[in-house]
């Protein structure tokens, strides 16, 4: 059975063929699925619930939506996925401990789908990938991560082992995600950068507050550069008004490839 819990669990096969499902769902030609996604999604949760909700339903699945605190109740989680793969096709789930999803996968019920956890971002990055390369040359990519360690950084790290592309991390001293070449020089970092991503800082607001990336520091950047910084962004944060106005800025017609991506990921999943 075919999880995605996190990148560095597939190979280029798997995201080839995500890409592929990806052009297809794109042209309204993608494979029409049957059943129904158990989703467990907060709140506050905005693009990768619509995303999901809205990818499964146009391709033929129910969406169910639960809050992710149905997880935490103290039924084993085998059983949490035994009973529900009786009514549903595939689980879609934002928790914050990556290791439910772990738990929920390891009797194969069913496709257990990582919609985001505190360690990493699987469908996110691979959608950004999409929108970025439209699946053509990523291992050629020249990818500047701008923050600190976090869930996303570290989906960016498993997408750079699992296509090969060059990703450095820019930011203070001690704040890089494990393994992640890194370099605190802003303005060096990205120098070479064919995309430039950020995160929110998170409690490291003060100490990153030197690495806005502002439209003066994406001229530092070889012509062409694409800003795609990570949402939710703040404007006087992580970026400046003036970045998000530049022609580098990629980040709202980006997210569309959410859609396909995702309905990609299920289609993959479920077949």
């Amino acid at each position: 059975m075919r999880h995605l819990l996190r990148l560095d669990d597939w190979t280029t096969d798997d995201t080839d063929a995500v890409f592929g499902l990806a052009r297809e769902y794109e042209q309204g030609t993608g494979p029409v699925l049957d059943g129904a996604a158990a989703m467990f999604f907060p709140a506050a949760s905005l693009r990768t619930r619509a995303s999901f909700e809205r990818g499964a339903a146009l391709a033929g699945l129910q969406p169910i939506v639960f809050p992710p605190e149905s997880l935490d109740k103290d039924e084993a989680h085998e059983d949490v996925a035994r009973y529900l793969a009786e009514f549903v096709d595939v689980l879609v789930v934002r928790h914050p401990e990556l290791s439910v999803l772990e738990a929920l996968a390891a009797v194969d019920a069913a496709p257990v789908v990582n919609a985001m956890t505190s360690e990493n971002h699987p469908c996110e990055v691979l959608a950004d990938v999409w929108a970025l390369t439209r699946g053509h040359d990523v291992g050629s990519l020249r990818v500047r991560f701008v923050g600190a360690d976090g869930n996303i950084a570290r989906a960016w790290a498993e997408a750079s082992r699992l296509f090969g592309f060059d990703l450095l991390q820019c930011c203070p001293e001690g704040l890089a995600a494990p393994g992640v070449r890194w370099r605190d020089d802003l303005a060096g970092a990205v120098a070479d950068a064919d995309v430039v991503v950020t995160d929110g800082p998170g409690r490291h607001a003060a100490a990153l507050e030197p690495y806005r990336v502002t439209v003066d520091v994406l001229a530092l950047a070889p012509a062409g550069v694409r800003f795609a910084p990570c949402p939710p962004f703040v404007r006087g944060r992580e970026v400046t008004a003036d970045a998000l106005a530049s022609s580098a800025f990629v980040g709202h017609g980006a997210k569309r490839a959410l859609l396909p991506v995702q309905q990609a990921v299920l289609a993959h999943c479920l077949a």
